[in-house]
This record gives structure tokens, sequence and C-alpha cells, in this order.
């Protein structure tokens, strides 16, 4: 039977012919190489986070303070990563974050085409970003048999933002993901030191550029006037959501509501209350607020107040030992985020793909090595806090 911890195997026969690794297995190189290959403006926003990044530094370290026990003499020869979301059995337990700067991290502008594509490759779901280069249906289309889910951004206009939400059900997405915390973009000095916010410039907005709704609001076609096309989506961009407009995203759509940005238990219930189907505790990787507590400190009570409803989880995860954390901790699914993104730039998607097979590589086989062979065997051991 095949394991994701085989992926060591083919690197090491490969090796045998001198072929080494075209990107990175490790992190910290993957950032190092990632970093001298994108341009500035985009490697800038990719990697900042909000004020002195200090939040952004704590969902990293915070998963050094957590631990698991070995446990011996468990045959752990065949190893489970499958889990059920939604009504779906998925393969492993990762998901590929949204990252909305995906388009401009390719040499040739579709890096969301590219990351669609690793998820073929892969079998790991793709959320997709309201900000993309190519439309949402082709990216959904790239994606072949495996699932996809769409983030949303909610726009002021609620007749634009219930545009998006068909057309991503009609693409066949299998959820929306509700973005909560990014009505208005945090302080990011990175960006703010060079002046650099790529959407003002006319990227990633091929979503509103290709909608009907969006593109009734103008006066030409937004490449026409690309410069009154992106004032009228700033003017439209961050409708502030409360619990009132529960019952109007609900209306929106059949497919399952996930709210993203839940760190607080009594959130996490209220949203449960309201109708969501599922929850995503995340804090926006460090981008959003600065001087928070690491997202991975938060999950567990988020996951005892969701009860039997999924909690999805993002923000800190670097290798596949985070991963194998989290899910001690009770998360559902796994987000991976910046260090796919770093694969695009390397490679493409056949990039973004190998860094997702090192990352579930490295989970199973840690999984295997303290005998656990399967996710709920994680669970039940959970994760201790070594004060660390």
């Amino acid at each position: 039977m095949p394991h994701y911890g085989d992926y060591q195997n083919e690197i090491y026969f490969a090796g045998l012919a001198g072929v080494v690794p075209k990107v990175p297995v490790d992190f910290a190189s993957l950032e190092a190489r990632a970093a001298a290959a994108l341009p500035p403006s985009v490697l800038g926003y990719l990697q900042g986070g909000c004020g002195d990044e200090f939040t952004q530094r704590q969902n990293a370290d915070a998963f050094r303070h957590w631990g698991m026990t070995p446990r011996m003499m468990v045959d752990a020869t065949r190893r489970d990563l499958s889990i059920d979301l939604f009504g779906m059995t998925l393969p492993s337990p990762i998901f590929m974050s949204p990252i909305g700067i995906n388009g401009l991290c390719t040499q040739d502008g579709h890096g969301d085409l590219a990351a669609a594509r690793a998820a073929a490759l892969t079998g790991v779901p793709l959320i997709q970003s309201t900000l993309s280069n190519d439309p949402l249906e082709d990216i959904a289309a790239a994606m072949g048999d495996t699932p996809g889910f769409f983030q949303l951004y909610t726009p002021k206009d609620k007749p634009l933002a219930e545009s998006l939400v068909q057309r991503a059900e009609a693409a066949g997405y299998k959820a929306i993901v509700v973005t909560l915390d990014t009505w208005v973009t945090g302080w990011r000095p990175r960006d703010l030191n060079v002046a650099n916010f790529p959407q003002l410039r006319g990227h990633v907005l091929e979503n509103y550029f290709s909608d009907p709704v969006f593109r009734a609001m103008l006066a030409k076609p937004p490449r026409e006037d690309l410069s009154a096309a992106v004032r009228q989506w700033a003017g439209t961009f961050g409708k502030v959501l409360t619990w009132d407009d529960m019952p109007w995203l609900r209306s929106m759509t059949s497919l399952p509501i996930v709210l993203k940005g839940i760190c607080h238990p009594d959130d996490a219930r209220r949203a449960i209350d309201l109708g969501a189907d599922a929850i995503y505790c995340s804090n926006h990787g460090g981008r959003q607020a600065n001087g928070g507590i690491a997202a991975i400190d938060m999950l567990p009570a988020v996951v005892e107040a969701s009860g039997t409803v999924p909690v999805l989880f993002d923000s800190g995860i670097r290798s596949g030992s985070d991963v194998v954390k989290a899910l001690a901790l009770g998360a559902t699914a796994v987000g991976v985020g910046r260090p796919y993104t770093y694969g695009l730039a390397l490679d493409g998607a056949n990039g973004a793909a190998h860094v997702l097979k090192c990352i579930l590589a490295e989970a199973d086989l840690l999984m295997a090595v303290n005998g656990y062979p399967t996710i709920a065997a994680v669970r039940e051991a959970g994760a201790t806090r070594t004060g660390r």
C-alpha cells in the first residue's frame, strides 16, 4: 500500500542517478530560494505581516511549545490520512489556503491556474481566493477531479456578492469560505514603505472584471479604462459583516458555509447556532492584526466549542509536523499557505505539488515513527504544551 512517506524514497532513488530535488524540501531553504526568485514587490506582499510582524512570527514559533509523545510497539506499517469533510472523503487532511497574490507568483501571471493544477496533481483541495488573475471558472476546471472551495471577500454590493457565490456554485466549488477579518486592510509596513498595493495597480481582480454585475457598474469595460475599474473595485470591496448577515449569507447558496477568522469559542458557538457548516480558525497568518495570540494556541478552545462541527485551521503551518500537531489539537483539516506559494514561484504547478508532497510525507512519517497509524489515533494522543 503506498504512503505519502514513500515520497522520500523517490527522492533518494533519484539521487542515485544524480538527480536532486529542483525545489527544496525544507521551509527555510524554500523561503530563501523563493525570496531570490520573486520580484521585490510581490515578495514583500506575500511575506509581509501586520505591524512589526510579531503575530506572524508567533504563529510559526508557537508550534514549538506543543509536543507529542511517541508510542512504541504499535503496528503503524499502514497509515490512513484520509478525512471526511462536507460529505466527501478526502485523501489527506491538508488543503491549500487562499492566497490572493498567487496569480503574480509565476512568471506567466497565471499562478492561480498553476495552484489548481497542483491540486489536480496531489488531490489536495484548493481554497481559491476571490482575488485572482484568472476567472474562478477556469481555476475550477484546472483542478480536475480534486474538489475546490471558494473564498469570498464579501463586497459591499449585495448583488455582486450573490453573483460571485452563484458563479462559484455553478463552477463546481464545494463550499463557500467567507473571510471575516478583511473588510479593511491591516497596517502592513512592507507594502506601505514602497507604496505598493497590487489590487490598486489592477492585479488579481479578474473575478470582478469578469463578473456581469461588476461590469454593469462601469461605463467602459475594465481593460478600456482600468483606472475607473480599479476605483470602482476599491469602493465596492469590504462589506462589514455582522451576525445579522448570517441569514443573507445562508440564503445565497445551498453549499456549506465556512466562516474564516473565528478565534474565540463564543464566536464559534454563535456561528454554529446561526447556521455555519464549519468553523475556520485563523488569524490570517498575522497579516491583518498584530499583537495577538498565535492561532495554534487558540485552536483547542475553538474545537471544544464547535462540538461535532468541522474546524478548519491555518496560520503558521510550515511543515508536516505542524500539520500533525494541529490535527492532534482537534483540527479537521489543516491549511498550508506560504509554503506552496513559494513552490509556485520556483516551479509552477510542479513546485507547489512538490511542497505539498513533502509536507504530507513528513506528516505521514511522523505518524509512523510515533505509533499513530490514523488521524483518530493522533487526536486520541493529543498534544502537550511543553512551556518552551
